[in-house]
């Protein structure tokens, strides 16, 4: 006898990217954190503590988030240009 939960397929979580606005497997993003002490950092294995909002693993993506005050909006605070610099050094140093 086949039990139910094998025949169905478990769906996977989904998340937004905050830079080009796609809905996206949440495995494929990189979430960027808001640590409890202000700081924002990249967190790719997704379980450090703190406010959350994705976004693609590209530069573009990051730079649409940029251009729209996108992590401002996520974290309800005003995020300095600096905050992407690092985001973006974070950001080209993982993928290399």
């Amino acid at each position: 006898m086949v039990r139910r939960n094998d025949m169905q397929k478990r769906r996977k979580p989904q998340r937004q990217c905050i830079g080009c606005r796609e809905s996206k497997d949440k495995n494929e993003l990189v979430r960027v954190v808001k640590t409890p002490e202000g700081e924002i950092l990249l967190d790719r294995t997704g379980r450090k503590n703190g406010r959350g909002a994705y976004l693609c693993d590209s530069e573009e993506c990051l730079q649409k988030a940029r251009k729209s005050n996108a992590l401002s909006r996520s974290f309800k605070i005003n995020v300095p240009q600096e905050t992407y610099e690092a985001l973006e050094r974070q950001l080209n140093n993982d993928t290399d």
